[in-house]
């Protein structure tokens, strides 16, 4: 498989400026995986050799699989220096359900990898403002170096549903999920039916995920190309959560050819492809 990596300037028409986009588009899902999880393990191994340490933000989800895959699998991480937090959690949800994000971190990354200097998982069975408050505190002190991310079908960033909350400076807060959430959780096959999915959840907020200085995004598959399009496409709007990602000048996003068909050619401006 080819990837075609276009790096260009990303020209928003509702605003003034020109924002620095970097769009990488891949044939496969499993090309889009490899991408992003080479990218992701160079800026942790230079985020290493320049602070002797690296504290990233892990995403879930279906949208994750292959490039979580490939991160896990690059060569030279010095793991034992890494400080590992993650996006998000249901409240309630016990951690041995196959929906729990902790489960899957610890089935599909941690249980993978050599020790760590340390691992932040959020606890949803727990007083929830309290934990958020615990973990508040924690990410305040560890800088994001590299925050893997995805996107959403109705175009939320963590549990970060339409409208967003763009203001809070509170790093982790409780959310109310919607039901296109929600039907998007069953649809991946997580939950039996819509009933059982937790309606309420732990989020990184948005203005701590913007924190980061580096932004990897994973977008594969048909199912989001409506939210890819709103998200490079729309004016920036918490109605279009992941919109916010084109204020950020460190974000790469990684889209195959399916969840990237719907983007118009007339986005964008002074484009270079290789």
């Amino acid at each position: 498989m080819v990837e075609i990596v276009i790096n260009r300037f990303f020209l928003n028409k509702s605003q003034s400026s020109i924002v620095n986009m970097n769009i990488h588009v891949a044939q496969s899902p499993v090309e889009l995986g490899k991408a992003a999880g080479a990218k992701a393990a160079q800026m942790i191994r230079d985020a290493i050799e320049t602070n002797d340490g690296a504290s990233i933000i892990l995403a879930t989800g279906t949208s994750q699989f292959e490039t979580l895959k490939q991160l896990i699998s690059e060569d030279d991480i010095k793991w034992d220096r890494v400080v590992i937090f993650h996006l998000d959690e249901y409240i309630g949800l016990p951690v041995t359900h196959p929906a729990s994000f902790r489960k899957y971190l610890q089935e599909r990354v941690l249980s993978k990898l050599p020790a760590l200097k340390a691992v932040y998982l959020i606890n949803g069975e727990t007083e929830a403002k309290a934990e958020c408050e615990r973990l508040g505190k924690l990410i305040t002190a560890h800088p994001v170096d590299v925050a893997l991310v995805g996107i959403g079908e109705n175009g939320h960033l963590a549990f970060n549903d339409p409208p967003a909350d763009f203001d809070t400076e509170e790093p982790y807060i409780l959310v109310k999920l919607d039901e296109a959430c929600k039907k998007q959780q069953m649809g991946e096959g997580w939950f039996n039916s819509i009933e059982e999915v937790p309606g309420f959840a732990i989020s990184m907020s948005i203005k701590q995920i913007l924190r980061s200085k580096n932004i990897i995004c994973s977008v594969p598959d048909s199912r989001k190309a409506t939210a890819v399009k709103n998200t490079l496409e729309q004016p920036v709007s918490n109605l279009y959560p992941a919109s916010i990602l084109q204020l950020h000048p460190g974000c790469y996003c990684f889209l195959d050819k399916t969840s990237a068909q719907l983007i118009s050619p007339q986005t964008y401006v002074n484009e270079h492809a290789r």
